[in-house]
């Protein structure tokens, strides 16, 4: 996509959280997808899905214990320098 040198960009100073991979590819009918359909630029991080896959995850027994809280402080940390490079871009994300 028309975005993927821009958000190259943007995790180049990442790679010490991890963020190296930028794909194209989407994880089944998440919450971006809504957005997506109407035009508006949505995207998707994807972590590794240490405990997202288990057999607790949307249950009643899915408990705040289950959190991994190294993964939690990497993805706020990209979603906030994302939101950030996006709010504060001279010209509007590319749309598809």
């Amino acid at each position: 996509p028309a975005v993927a040198p821009i958000f190259q960009a943007w995790i180049a100073p990442l790679k010490d959280l991890g963020v190296t991979i930028l794909g194209p590819r989407s994880v089944s009918q998440t919450d971006h997808v809504s957005f997506d359909n109407a035009g508006v630029p949505a995207f998707q991080f994807v972590q590794e899905r240490y405990e997202y896959n288990s057999r607790t995850h949307h249950t009643n027994m899915d408990f705040l214990d289950r959190v991994q809280p190294d993964d939690m402080k990497q993805i706020a940390t990209v979603a906030a320098v994302f939101a950030w490079q996006a709010a504060n871009r001279d010209q509007m994300l590319p749309r598809k």
